[in-house]
């Protein structure tokens, strides 16, 4: 009995077809295209406005060398801007990594509401951040605010005149703006999880508590990871939020590095000294990207290893 040799098939030449992926790379040009044109090109632009002496007034763009780097690294203000910042960062990862888990846990099972209550929280990511601040800015009012019309002595305190209590209340409005889109992430990370390690750990005698922290946390690794990527790089860029609430007060309080750019290049006409502030916070979001990642590179490739 002969065994007829295998047709190999080979592709056509030209037909750029390796991997089957050749033939549709065409479809990242358009994104590649925008990104560049929106992000690539004005962060260039930023940069190097960040080495001029430029008020934002006049054609003309004078280039002033390192002179705005001088000025912004020499300011006393810079690492209280910085500290506000990341202190902003943390307790709003802290505040929102937890509840978001927990939220997205609760969503991804199957309960009667469920879909109700999932429209209900993703309702305060829809509103505008100016509005928001706004609204709570009217709430927190100690002479006019809820806590007078409700008569209770402790929500009439000087919310937003206190440097401790205004960092506390940007917190808190910011988590309750993004707890919604975290609690969604995790959501979809939770209904990824096979049903068949609950269904045998339900068999070893696992209660809920114990599956949630030997199966859910474990296996949501890299969603938290990716979730504290967009929550802190996210942080950042806090401003309209921060100025509606206290205008970066009581004092500098709540003075952000996204304030102080806007104070410098808008108040006092020193584009210089803002872009230099700008590419700070560029390398701020890139370098804690690139650690945030790191925490679960190496686990993720070996993961692949093993899997190949």
């Amino acid at each position: 009995m002969t065994v007829a040799p295998p047709v190999v098939r080979t592709a056509p030449p030209g037909s750029n077809n390796a991997g089957g992926s050749g033939s549709v790379s065409w479809m990242a040009w358009p994104a590649l295209i925008a990104f560049t044109l929106f992000g690539v090109i004005p962060l260039l632009g930023v940069l190097v406005l960040s080495f001029s002496s430029w008020s934002g007034q006049t054609t003309e763009i004078p280039f002033s060398g390192l002179d705005s780097w001088r000025t912004v690294l020499a300011d006393p203000d810079l690492p209280h801007a910085l500290w506000v910042t990341f202190l902003i960062m943390a307790f709003s990862w802290l505040v929102q990594t937890p509840i978001s888990i927990l939220l997205g846990v609760f969503l991804a099972a199957q309960h009667r509401y469920r879909a109700v209550l999932a429209v209900l929280y993703f309702i305060p990511l829809l509103l505008s951040q100016a509005a928001i601040s706004i609204t709570y800015k009217a709430l927190l009012d100690p002479n006019f605010g809820l806590g007078a019309g409700l008569g209770f002595e402790f929500l009439q305190q000087d919310w937003l005149g206190d440097g401790t209590l205004a960092i506390g209340v940007v917190v808190f409005v910011v988590s309750w703006q993004f707890i919604p889109f975290h609690s969604l992430i995790y959501q979809g990370g939770v209904r990824q999880i096979p049903a068949s390690m609950y269904e045998a750990a339900q068999i070893d005698g696992a209660g809920r508590v114990r599956q949630f922290f030997n199966i859910t946390l474990p296996q949501l690794k890299y969603t938290v990871i990716t979730s504290s990527t967009l929550m802190v790089v996210g942080s950042l860029t806090f401003f309209d939020l921060i100025w509606v609430l206290t205008a970066g007060g009581p004092g500098d309080a709540t003075s952000a590095l996204a304030v102080d750019m806007y104070q410098r290049g808008f108040k006092a006409n020193l584009m210089g000294p803002a872009s230099a502030i700008a590419v700070i916070l560029v390398l701020c979001g890139l370098l804690l990207a690139l650690g945030l990642r790191r925490l679960g590179g190496r686990d993720q490739a070996d993961s692949q290893l093993e899997g190949a």
